[in-house]
């Protein structure tokens, strides 16, 4: 199966709409629909994404409003990528998790929403994973402002 068929097997298994970027390999799809996606790219004998190698989220701003989560799925026996982007608004940036599916999503999940605050609905143990418990806001979030202190320590230098 080539990439650009991708998006007319998610329509005909799943009903929902998603939009193909040929240049980027890239599946914009609905967060209402991710998970019977990736459920389907993972299972189908066609496509095989037998892998999830990165979840990445890029907030776009305050001024734009969203945040972009981007899911690069691999399959080993066929040699092929193919990202997924999702497009959730900044002030309730929830999606839902496909650790269900990938085990790997566990960490991954973890650290987006840890460095920029999104929430993936159903995870198993969405809690940070790269700065402490209490730490305050999520440090890649185009509008953070660091703490001057932690704990009594300085943090910035």
């Amino acid at each position: 199966m080539q990439l650009a068929e991708i998006p007319e097997l998610i329509r005909l298994h799943t009903h929902a709409e998603c939009s193909w970027d040929e240049k980027n390999a890239q599946i914009t799809v609905g967060a209402n629909d991710l998970v019977a996606i990736c459920d389907l790219l993972w299972r189908h004998p066609e496509t095989y994404f037998d892998s999830l190698s990165c979840v990445t989220a890029i907030d776009l701003g305050p001024e734009q409003g969203q945040i972009e989560v981007i899911y690069t799925l691999y399959s080993i026996p066929k040699h092929v990528t193919v990202h997924l982007k999702v497009v959730a608004e900044r002030d309730k940036a929830e999606i839902p998790s496909v650790s269900s599916i990938w085990k790997t999503a566990d960490w991954h999940e973890r650290e987006a929403y840890d460095l920029v605050g999104v929430q993936f609905v159903n995870h198993p143990n969405l809690i940070r994973i790269l700065l402490p418990a209490d730490w305050e806001g999520h440090p890649l979030r185009k509008d953070y402002v660091e703490q001057e202190r932690y704990h009594g320590i300085q943090v910035k230098y």
